[in-house]
């Protein structure tokens, strides 16, 4: 008899959540600082499930951020278009739940449509079309005026605390995981090996990469629903390239097929990013020149371009840290 446990998956995050909670609660740490960690905390959920498709089955996604449109737009329909919730509603978090859900669901119907004509692709070819995705995503949003069209959707009641998105952040590590570990996750990186041997073995790659497309977008609606409910709006301009661009360096950064790489890479970028928006707002306040926040974006080229060339393995390459590993108990 086998039994699978994640005792140090489940410590450690409970550790980092009483430790959060404590600092904030004492005044030792800002309600900005806990608003990054938040931020840090659904990068995580997008990192990882990238990674599940570009690094565990070995394809390679440049629209990430069309599937968390997909979930912001659903759930922030649903919680402000169709309830009219607001945070003091009552039963208004199982409503929010719920609509979180549908989001990731809608997102998870949109990877498999996208998924089945497109994942026969490979390489540059399936690149180029999940980008097209992502910006088809974003263009049809900001032309439909029942969600705001180009203001975007606004209102949105804020249900994304700290706990909310940190427990959703431990189920999708928990579960990305142990599906790493199945029999599924092992014919996913079947295909990242050799696709053609995993084919003569009798591996179904295609679904096999549809799979592992819907189940990253389902956690992509997820992760952007919580961003929606977390800044309460949902703009088409929060799911552009340069997004997906974003969760991809932390994915390269962090190592490809590593998720703990990517939660060490989600955590430090985010983090990287918001201190150089105040280096970069310093600058221009004390010397006048016409530089912006996204001069940042050139600190992020810069890295990913010295990690192609030095660590092309990122900082984790494969590994993982032992409170990833699932421990088997055999009987």
């Amino acid at each position: 008899m086998r039994t699978i446990k994640l005792p140090r998956l489940t410590l450690s995050c409970a550790a980092f959540y009483v430790l959060v909670q404590v600092l904030y609660l004492t005044g030792l740490m800002n309600g900005y600082i806990l608003h990054i960690i938040n931020q840090s905390l659904i990068y995580v959920i997008l990192a990882v499930s990238l990674n599940l498709i570009n690094g565990i089955t070995g394809q390679f996604s440049l629209g990430h951020m069309g599937f968390a449109a997909v979930g912001a737009y659903v759930s922030g329909a649903v919680t402000t278009l169709i309830f009219k919730l607001s945070p003091g509603t009552p039963s208004g978090y199982a409503i929010f739940v719920a609509a979180v859900i549908v989001g990731g669901l809608a997102a998870a119907l949109v990877g498999v449509l996208i998924g089945f004509p497109s994942l026969r692709l490979k390489g540059d070819y399936l690149a180029i079309v999940t980008l097209g995705f992502g910006e088809i995503i974003r263009t049809v949003l900001n032309n439909i005026p029942a969600v705001g069209g180009p203001r975007g959707l606004l209102g949105i009641p804020k249900f994304s605390n700290f706990t909310v998105i940190f427990l959703a952040t431990f189920l999708t590590l928990v579960v990305i995981r142990n599906l790493i570990e199945s029999s599924h996750g092992r014919a996913m990186l079947s295909v990242r090996e050799n696709e053609l041997a995993a084919e003569l073995v009798g591996v179904d790659t295609t679904k096999y990469k549809v799979l592992a497309f819907a189940v990253g977008a389902f956690f992509a609606g997820i992760a952007g629903a919580l961003f929606g409910h977390l800044l309460q709006i949902a703009h088409p301009t929060q799911f552009g390239f340069m997004g997906s661009v974003l969760v991809l360096i932390m994915v390269y950064t962090g190592g490809v097929g590593s998720l703990t790489g990517s939660v060490i890479a989600a955590f430090a970028l985010t983090f990287l990013s918001e201190g150089l928006r105040i280096v970069i707002d310093t600058l221009a306040d004390t010397t006048g020149l016409p530089i912006g926040g996204e001069w940042r974006m050139v600190v992020y080229a810069l890295l990913l371009i010295f990690i192609m060339l030095f660590r092309t393995e990122g900082l984790m390459g494969t590994k993982e840290a032992k409170l990833l590993v699932i421990q088997e108990d055999k009987e």
